[in-house]
């Protein structure tokens, strides 16, 4: 049995979910430009590398911290390189005002924060973009 306008559903809720992850990391990369020409650099570690619960995938998480100037402790989840182990000495860049929401690690052994943010923002678009393209052909009848 066939739901009529299942397809359009379908798609519209992808074009959404597309849409507000392209919304997310465009404004984490325009964060993450501002924290790097005019944040506050600090010494971190790699805190923890945790995996997926029962082995699902091979995907890890880092997680790291740092000291802020004033002394208190920040912990944040960020993107890093398989190389990266618990320990591992990193470069953290971040704005005093909102040091959670804005550390990034931002030195040697990983990609740039800049690269990383634009190439989830622009993958994130073109998936939102095509989604929208066959929602468009599936409502026009694919008639042009």
């Amino acid at each position: 049995m066939e739901v009529p306008g299942a397809g359009y559903v379908v798609l519209a809720l992808l074009v959404a979910l597309f849409g507000a992850l392209a919304i997310r990391y465009a404004r984490r990369l325009v964060t993450v430009v501002r924290v790097l020409r005019r944040g506050v650099r600090a010494e971190g570690r790699c805190v923890r590398v945790e995996g997926e619960p029962y082995g699902r995938s091979d995907a890890r998480r880092h997680v790291f911290a740092f000291r802020t100037a004033d002394g208190g402790r920040v912990e944040f989840e960020d993107l890093a390189s398989w190389s990266t182990v618990e320990g591992t000495p990193v470069t953290v860049t971040y704005d005093p005002r909102d040091p959670a929401g804005t550390a990034t690690v931002a030195g040697r052994g990983s990609w740039s924060p800049v690269l990383q943010a634009l190439a989830l923002a622009a993958g994130c678009t073109l998936g939102a973009l095509g989604f929208a393209v066959l929602l468009y052909a599936e409502i026009s009848g694919g008639n042009r």
